[in-house]
C-alpha cells in the first residue's frame, strides 16, 4: 500500500479507503436473514429519508399526542427526549424520585402511542 500511495502521490491511508470501498455489488432483493417466516432483504434495511410527507405528518401526530399530555408528563419528555436529560438529571431538577420519572415517562410514552394508534387506525 506504501508503494501504490507513493506512486499516485497521495496519502497512504487513502489507499486504504479505495481499497475497502472495492466490494462486489449485492442485490437490494438479496435476503439477509430467515427464519422459516418471511425473509428480510437488503432493501427492508435502507432508510428512505426523502419521504418528507411521511415525517411531516409523524411530527404532527406527536405534536398533537403531547398536547393531550399533563405539564408534568410534557416537562419531562422535553428534558429527556429534546435535552437529553436523564432520569436522574430529570428527577433532581424537579424534586421527584427517578422511580417516579420513569412511571410519568412510561405513562406519557404508553398514551402518546395509543394516540397515535387512534389516529392511524381512523386513515
Amino acid at each position: 500500500m506504501g508503494e501504490i500511495a507513493t506512486s499516485l502521490n497521495i496519502q497512504r491511508e487513502e489507499v486504504v479507503f479505495a481499497l475497502d470501498a472495492i466490494q462486489d455489488p449485492i442485490s437490494l432483493f438479496e435476503p439477509i436473514y430467515h427464519d422459516g417466516g418471511d425473509p428480510i432483504f437488503v432493501m427492508d434495511q435502507i432508510s428512505d429519508d426523502k419521504d418528507v410527507d411521511n415525517q411531516w405528518l409523524e411530527g404532527i401526530s406527536i405534536r398533537e399526542a403531547m398536547s393531550r399530555l399533563n405539564d408534568r408528563e410534557k416537562e419531562i419528555l422535553k428534558m429527556r427526549f429534546f435535552d437529553g436529560r436523564t432520569q436522574m438529571e430529570v428527577a433532581e431538577e424537579i424534586g421527584i424520585s427517578q422511580a417516579q420519572v420513569s412511571r410519568l415517562e412510561k405513562t406519557a410514552l404508553k398514551n402518546i402511542r395509543r394516540y397515535i394508534g387512534e389516529e392511524r387506525t381512523k386513515e
